[in-house]
């Protein structure tokens, strides 16, 4: 229970459908805000009060369990070597992956528990193999996405009571009527370890700042920054570029080279990617088989999925667009639908542009 109404719904929704409930906060910081500031961060003092006054009036046992080790060591600590490598991290599936879903579950089952039922707009279907992972009814606050890291195993043990729900209005209204007092609270948004926003700001703090170039295709300098890390791909803004463009338009930063601490730039339309391609992998369900596949392609978590041909082949996992991505970056998760199923995701290691240097 993250304090928010979804997670408190579901709580509720469990408790009516006849299962023994507990709820679980979990203390993901050491020294956790003590307030929020509207709709940015999670996880605070106030947010375990409000999952505890939740639980209350569910008539549920309510424990806060600390994990803020395992979120340091698998979360942030993982969020900052990738960027020190170049790569833009999504520490959302890196939580799901390492903390929700593995080390809340681990500790779950060792105590008799059957599932981990947690808020999450997400559906589980009974197939031929299994447990499927598929989409939400409500389109717009699908989470499929950030769950597509979970294997055959955790979603044998994954209970999602808001799956079918039509809209995130109808579990507002359901937690007025339970007399929730959460029922109005904004979303959290941003990273939940950087409720301030400033991400670049964070970063400088963790890696430190080191003078390096700003240079376009060619190789030629165009301008200088304070650290690699700061920049990702497809950014626009705070480029403080001296040299301007010869058709005097904007330019984007295209790739991020850590070792020698440069920043790429050229133009948007060299943000568009022919193919994307990763090592680390894996199935929502049953393994998928070497060789080739189609499927749709989802590089961002609110992202439209995108038609595409997967391989399989040498431990190598490639898809190629019908239509090129528009600005992906290293480090990107990117997970493979077949309709409304999750088939699995991979993390994105390369990628190959749609515009030729010099074209």
């Amino acid at each position: 229970m993250s304090g928010g109404v979804d997670s408190a719904v579901a709580a509720a929704r469990a408790v009516e459908a006849g299962h023994d409930v507990i709820g679980v906060h979990l203390a993901l910081s050491r020294a956790g805000g003590t307030l929020r500031t509207g709709s940015r961060g999670c996880c605070t003092i106030e947010d375990a009060m409000d999952a505890r006054r939740a639980a209350d009036r569910l008539g549920i046992p309510f424990y806060v369990w600390d994990f803020s080790e395992r979120f340091r060591d698998d979360v942030i600590d993982d969020f900052v070597a990738e960027y020190r490598a170049g790569r833009t991290p999504n520490p959302c599936m890196r939580c799901n992956e390492k903390i929700k879903f593995a080390a809340l579950l681990e500790r779950a089952l060792e105590l008799g528990f059957d599932a981990v039922c947690t808020g999450h707009y997400a559906t589980l279907v009974g197939g031929p193999d299994g447990l499927e992972l598929h989409r939400a009814s409500d389109a717009a606050k699908d989470q499929s996405y950030v769950l597509g890291v979970l294997n055959a195993e955790q979603l044998a043990h994954t209970y999602f009571p808001l799956g079918s729900t039509p809209s995130k209005a109808v579990v507002r209204a359901e937690a007025e009527e339970r007399g929730l007092t959460v029922a109005h609270k904004p979303d959290s948004h941003d990273i939940c370890f950087i409720p301030d926003g400033d991400t670049r700001g964070w970063l400088n703090d963790k890696v430190g700042t080191e003078r390096g170039d700003i240079v376009d295709r060619t190789g030629a300098v165009v301008g200088s920054h304070e650290g690699a890390h700061a920049f990702t791909v497809g950014q626009r803004r705070g480029l403080q570029l001296g040299v301007p463009a010869a058709d005097g338009k904007p330019r984007f930063v295209l790739e991020v080279r850590p070792v020698s601490n440069t920043v790429v730039v050229g133009p948007k339309e060299a943000l568009a990617t022919a193919e994307i391609a990763g090592e680390r992998f894996s199935w929502a369900g049953r393994p998928q088989q070497p060789g080739e596949f189609p499927c749709h392609v989802q590089i961002r978590a609110h992202a439209e999925p995108v038609p595409a041909t997967a391989t399989l082949a040498g431990g190598l996992l490639t898809v190629v667009p019908e239509t090129p991505f528009d600005g992906v970056a290293p480090g990107q998760t990117a997970v493979l639908y077949d309709g409304t199923r999750v088939i699995g995701q991979f993390t994105i290691d390369r990628t190959v542009s749609a515009v030729p240097v010099g074209a």
